[in-house]
């Protein structure tokens, strides 16, 4: 192990004995006591030195047996402490690769503000190069959320759509203008590749994915171009992928409103069927309008401007990405949305129904609220301390504070 302090966050001192490792509050932490002769090793923990040698320099500057030791723990449990040599085979065949280490290097800064242990953040990194992802839609959004996914390490990103590019479906990070007239599948296809130029090249893709054709995609993103699928989506497209188990996010622009969800984990949270029946109890003239909308002509070009469609493309990315490194997205069983001007995200349920097929129903019967009625701390939280001082044997994190600050 190499341990390392996380570059992400920035250190200031609040005062002699009290250090703070962050400035946003959502990641910040304050530590303290911090005695001086700890204080000034801090530094040494970069990355760069091996306990062994960790150990020498902190008897050669006066620190007792066993601190170094106590010290790396103690900031490991506090989520604080990276592993630059650590992360698994995945993370090692990453690390060769330089250049594309280089481009994720602000992506793996990110992962390792929610990936605790240390080697954690890279192994998350290492391990979206072997997900599958599949958009189904090459407008203003889809592409756009293709390739975020692709420049954030995706492995596989693959887009599908039908038609020939039109004017209004360039944007910046998506289709660009010399795309317009192709088919839209092969100009997604290379928006992607641009977005990643390290990914492998298209032959070994192709043979890789010969190999693995019967493996499932670890995510379907549905994001049409017409607003009527995105506003009201049809359960019936989505019912293979029920029936398959396979995770889908719904995303997209319906005149002027930016909707990102629900993010539909089949059999534990709510789907388009759920969303559908329940918008039809509440109103019973839903079926009749949503009848028309799909069977009307819809309008040529819609209302999807380039800084809400980007928007939602972002978000959807993100929690698009939260999912794929193994953390559940804020859009399970919720639609976000943010309509022109004001773009004011905010977050709409979408409860499970009891008529569904999906089976989140059932499954929810056996669910039951823990007896402890424990809540989720929002300010601070008050941990057991180990005191830093180098005037205890193998000093301790004493008096230690997580906080939002």
């Amino acid at each position: 192990m190499h341990p390392m302090m996380k570059p992400a966050l920035r250190r200031g001192w609040r005062d002699l004995n009290t250090v703070q490792f962050g400035m946003a509050p959502a990641h910040a932490m304050v530590l303290g006591p911090v005695d001086t002769a700890t204080g000034s090793f801090l530094p040494l923990l970069d990355g760069t030195r091996g306990l062994p040698l960790l150990r020498e320099e902190a008897r050669r500057t006066g620190l007792p047996d066993g601190h170094v030791d106590a010290l790396v723990e103690s900031l490991s449990g506090a989520g604080l402490l990276d592993d630059a040599t650590g992360g698994g085979p995945g993370a090692e065949a990453l690390r060769a690769k330089a250049a594309v280490m280089d481009r994720l290097r602000p992506d793996l800064a990110s992962l390792s503000l929610v990936a605790r242990g240390p080697g954690e953040p890279v192994r998350r990194l290492a391990a979206r190069r072997s997900s599958r992802v599949q958009i189904r839609g090459a407008g203003r959004v889809g592409v756009v959320l293709a390739s975020l996914l692709a420049g954030a390490g995706v492995g596989e990103v693959e887009v599908r759509d039908t038609g020939r590019v039109e004017p209004w479906d360039v944007a910046p990070g998506g289709l660009p203008a010399d795309s317009v007239g192709e088919r839209r599948e092969e100009a997604a296809r290379r928006a992607v590749r641009a977005a990643a130029p390290d990914r492998p090249p298209r032959r070994q893709r192709a043979s890789r994915r010969t190999r693995h054709a019967d493996l499932p995609f670890s995510l379907v993103i549905l994001a049409p171009r017409d607003g009527v699928d995105v506003h009201a989506p049809d359960p019936f497209a989505a019912e293979p992928l029920i029936a398959g188990g396979t995770p889908h996010l719904y995303a997209g622009v319906a005149e002027g409103t930016g909707i990102v969800g629900p993010f539909v984990l089949p059999g534990d949270t709510g789907c388009a069927g759920c969303l559908d029946r329940g918008r039809a109890e509440r109103d019973e003239t839903w079926p009749r309008l949503v009848a028309q909308w799909r069977s009307g002509r819809p309008p040529r070009v819609q209302a999807c401007d380039l800084a809400l469609a980007s928007a939602v493309a972002g978000v959807a990315a993100g929690h698009a990405l939260a999912f794929l490194d193994g953390d559940t997205p804020s859009s399970a069983g919720a639609r976000w949305e943010a309509s022109v001007p004001r773009l004011d995200w905010h977050a709409r349920p979408v409860w499970v129904h009891p008529a569904c097929d999906c089976g989140a129903a059932e499954k929810g019967k056996e669910e039951h609220i823990p007896e402890d009625g424990a809540g989720h701390e929002t300010m601070a939280e008050r941990r057991p301390s180990e005191n830093l001082s180098s005037t205890t044997h193998a000093a301790r994190l004493s008096g230690t504070w997580r906080a939002h600050v």
